[in-house]
């Protein structure tokens, strides 16, 4: 079966419209989806980049463009009061989640990690929760039948900060500068708006 593999940020909009859009393609296409969470601001260090450093007229222009997503593909966006939003905490409770779920931690398709994602995406980019707060990530880890406090302990080991680290780090040797960010094989795609690309890739 084909891979796609998704590397993303909780703070990232575009993430968000794509953790929704590229599963839909990828069983209308029989391919699987590997969730991989890195550090943005990791990623940002050292090249200068300053996600906040842009005009007004740009910023105002984005989340229009972000309202029209919305509207296109149904999905309940609304800009979070909190943003950008310090995410470390949730990206390593991502990369955790599979081994208190009771499913493989090296495979980043399986679906406790799929549904984490999604539910961490809704509860930050619809209902303008506070993802950076351990009540609120134990939440909602319980709401996709995993115990939160468990999976808050087991985040905060030093095993996954190795891990994120290791999934930055593997991005950034892949060439990856922004996110989202997609391969199919080494065939790199960059923005929700790509994701048509990978569906016609899909389909050879």
């Amino acid at each position: 079966m084909k891979k796609v593999d998704f590397y993303f940020d909780y703070s990232s909009t575009n993430s968000y419209f794509a953790a929704f859009m590229l599963p839909e393609i990828c069983r209308r296409r029989d391919a699987t989806v590997n969730w991989l969470p890195i550090h943005s601001a990791a990623l940002f260090r050292g090249t200068g980049f300053d996600v906040m450093a842009m005009t007004p007229r740009k910023a105002r222009y984005l989340w229009r463009d972000h309202q029209r997503y919305a509207q296109l593909t149904g999905l309940p966006f609304r800009k979070p009061s909190r943003f950008p939003i310090k995410t470390a905490t949730a990206l390593r409770a991502t990369l955790m989640i599979a081994s208190v779920a009771g499913e493989n931690p090296d495979d980043y398709s399986v679906s406790s990690i799929g549904d984490f994602t999604q539910a961490v995406m809704r509860a930050y980019w619809e209902r303008d929760e506070d993802i950076s707060a351990e009540a609120v990530l134990a939440a909602i880890t319980t709401s996709v039948g995993v115990d939160g406090q468990q999976l808050l302990a087991t985040s905060a080991t030093e095993e996954a900060r190795i891990r994120l680290r290791a999934v930055t780090d593997q991005a950034i040797a892949r060439g990856v500068f922004g996110v989202p960010m997609f391969f199919v094989g080494e065939e790199m795609f960059w923005g929700k708006d790509r994701l048509d690309f990978i569906e016609r890739l899909l389909t050879r």
